[in-house]
């Protein structure tokens, strides 16, 4: 019999069943929440990875299609490399954990979440977050958790832990908090300019359910947890680091502290070529050889020492203070041909943001575990390798791409348009130029210029920035507008983006405990200051969106026909559809529920496609005069279209005043004329007069 254990979360029973499933895994844990079911492992190889300076820990979130009852899109109607979505929720899982093992570890762990049953009420990543603590903490893998994780929404000003669907809706919040009982780990965060107050103690409210389900996992490891094994950790030998810091400390200081990254990166370099060539020559090849991979340890070790103190001091590395902002330049409309773009540059961070406007039939379509098909607001963003100096093969969007695009996106998402106020799908794409730290919030800074130069009403602009913690010893500060290095060596990094209102987007990570309400107080306060300091640079260039769309961006005509009538737009294998877009040089979409979209560029013509859409949408009405095609000839009369497909006849008597003794002596095939419909009969035969319009003109 498995060993269950439960416990109430957001007033549903949360499940962690162990001893039935994946037994051959170090540890493994079946979680259920509500319908929803995660099967999640912990597995550890059995020797350390040789020559690595980092912990390799990977973390995959499988989703299974059948657990939502589809089956998976493509001609192999299987599960591929994972979506987006899966990424999102690895990273999320990775984040909070990995601080969590002993420093030194070199076994290789893999956590794998399967997700097996999906009930959209309940979270899958948070039962897999969860999961995957429950499974490392009951195996024999070293690890220094407990970890928990919840949701948090805010539903008419009141917190709600994991909301379901219907509170979700309603949310001005969505934030998932991480942490172990003593600290918070990991935040990330989407809201409609939620202020800082709110969001903090949003955050606060998710810890105090997480102390609870750590609990619970500290009850589960008492009763059935296995001994933690003893592994090797790599420490470097004493003396070796002693030799290090004599003689390297000074050398590393003066090369450390530079403005310029490029420069800072080559003097380090540098320091640590002679410390290498130093020790070669004081100790011998074998010596060396033999401590290599310790000399470079040492040296970071040391690297971030020095960093760290000299913060706490109030030095950073490029002589900035702590609050200071690095110099920042904005562009907009640099790309003539584009519909719209943003250059965003910090420091030597640089962003180019490219907005692209298309049709509903370009919106990206979703294949995953949520109800959401498609979506028209998307976000890419892109690292090449010349962003940081390097020469490296280009591949398609990594873990650190997918994640830095999907922040930016939530950041601008509450400000984008609805779509009955604008009518296209919108595509941004982030080139990054250069790096140096924040590239992900440059991103939003750009977005939000290249949206405006392309004339989108957003709600308001957005910026971001990234914010920097660092506690050494008992001080502690704050950081505005981190670097790499920064971000590297620090205790915790933040980024915030949002409008002069409010938050609309954070992701922190906080690596040592002791990080209280009160500086978390005052790490937002001071991300506000610099948030609005870099909106004021931004709209002392763009202070709203053009007023126009740039001449190469489709113009929209939206219309509504009824639903019984897209058929005939359509037309037998679509001829009718094909016909309108050739004589009008048109992009048509048409949605199931009759709403319809068309798209002209300069040489198209829109309203003449509205106009041929609607003729062959309207009823013929007896009594209205029309301006008809004369299509065939008989000898009692001709016949006429009046509207496309729709024909009537025009009896020899009604062509004129007079007597006609033949048709032709009227009319020829192609000849436009004005005809009243008189009459529709039982059968739909539509009754024509020349003569009727003819009295009335007279």
């Amino acid at each position: 019999m498995p060993d269950n254990f439960t416990i109430e979360l957001g007033h549903r029973t949360l499940s962690l069943e162990f001893g039935e499933l994946a037994k051959q895994a170090n540890g493994s844990v079946l979680v259920r929440y509500g319908d929803t079911v995660v099967l999640v492992t912990a597995t550890m190889a059995k020797q350390p990875r040789p020559d690595i300076d980092f912990f390799p820990l990977v973390v995959d979130y499988e989703e299974k299609m059948y657990s939502v009852g589809k089956i998976p899109g493509g001609w192999g109607r299987r599960e591929g490399r994972p979506g987006e979505e899966a990424v999102l929720a690895a990273r999320m899982i990775d984040r909070p954990l990995r601080p969590l093992f002993p420093e030194g570890f070199r076994n290789d762990v893999q956590i794998i979440a399967s997700v097996l049953s999906v009930d959209q009420n309940n979270s899958p990543s948070i039962a897999a977050m969860i999961g995957a603590s429950a499974a490392l903490t009951v195996s024999d893998i070293p690890f220094e958790g407990p970890i928990g994780g919840v949701k948090v929404g805010r539903v008419d000003g009141k917190y709600v832990i994991n909301p379901n669907q219907v509170e979700e809706e309603k949310s001005d919040l969505d934030l998932v908090v991480a942490g172990t009982a003593d600290a918070i780990m990991m935040v990330e965060a989407g809201a409609n300019e939620v202020d800082e107050e709110a969001m903090l103690q949003a955050i606060l409210f998710g810890h105090e359910e997480i102390k609870k389900i750590c609990a619970l996992q500290e009850d589960i490891r008492a009763q059935i947890g296995k001994p933690k094994i003893e592994v090797e950790l790599f420490q470097p030998d004493h003396d070796v680091t002693q030799w290090i810091s004599d003689f390297a400390t000074d050398k590393l200081k003066e090369a450390l502290y530079n403005q310029d990254k490029l420069e800072r990166e080559d003097d380090v370099s540098k320091v640590r070529e002679l410390v290498h060539e130093t020790y070669l020559q004081e100790f011998g090849e074998e010596k060396h050889l033999e401590n290599q991979k310790a000399i470079n340890t040492v040296l970071d070790d040391l690297t971030k020492t020095i960093v760290r103190s000299m913060i706490i001091k109030g030095i950073r590395p490029d002589g900035r203070k702590l609050d200071e902002i690095r110099p920042i330049t904005v562009n907009v409309g640099k790309l003539p041909r584009t519909h719209g773009s943003g250059l965003f540059t910090r420091g030597q961070t640089q962003v180019l943001t490219v907005c692209t406007l298309g049709l509903k039939s370009d919106e990206q379509l979703l294949d995953n575990l949520t109800e959401e098909d498609r979506k028209r607001y998307i976000h890419h963003y892109n690292f090449p390798p010349f962003s940081v100096g390097e020469v490296r093969p280009l591949r398609s969007p990594g873990r650190r791409e997918i994640g830095h695009g999907a922040l930016a996106e939530r950041a601008l998402l509450p400000m984008i348009p609805g779509e009955e106020e604008f009518p296209y799908t919108i595509r941004l794409v982030s080139e990054v130029l250069e790096s140096n730290g924040s590239s992900s919030m440059a991103s939003v800074c750009g977005s939000t210029l290249a949206l405006m130069d392309a004339g989108v009403p957003i709600k308001s602009p957005v910026a971001g920035i990234a914010m920097g913690l660092v506690k050494y010893e008992d001080q502690v500060a704050i950081l505005t507008d981190i670097q790499g290095l920064e971000d590297a060596l620090g205790d915790m990094d933040f980024k915030v983006a949002g409008t002069e209102q409010g938050i609309t987007a954070l992701q922190m990570d906080i690596k040592v405990g002791g990080v209280s309400e009160a500086i978390l107080r005052e790490a937002l306060a001071q991300a506000r200051e610099g948030r609005l300091f870099i909106l004021g640079k931004m709209l002392g260039v763009i202070d709203k969106p053009r007023e126009d769309l740039s001449p190469y961006a489709p113009r929209i005509i939206t219309m509504e026909i009824p639903v019984d009538r897209i058929r005939d737009v359509i037309g037998p294998g679509g001829k009718t559809i094909r016909k309108i877009i050739e004589e009008t040089n048109v992009a048509i979409d048409i949605d199931d529920d009759g709403r319809v979209y068309i798209a002209s560029t300069a040489d198209g013509d829109g309203e003449k496609a509205s106009k041929m859409i609607e003729s062959y949408t309207k009823d013929v009405e007896v009594g209205a005069s029309y301006l008809g095609v004369v299509k065939r000839i008989m000898k009692f009369g001709a016949f006429v279209e009046i509207l496309p497909g729709k024909e009537g006849l025009v009896h020899i008597s009604q062509l004129a005043n007079e007597r006609v003794n033949k048709v032709e002596d009227v009319l020829n095939i192609g000849d436009e004329v004005l005809v009243k419909v008189t009459e529709i009969d039982r059968q739909g035969r539509i009754n024509l007069s020349r003569k009727a319009v003819l009295a009335q003109t007279e």
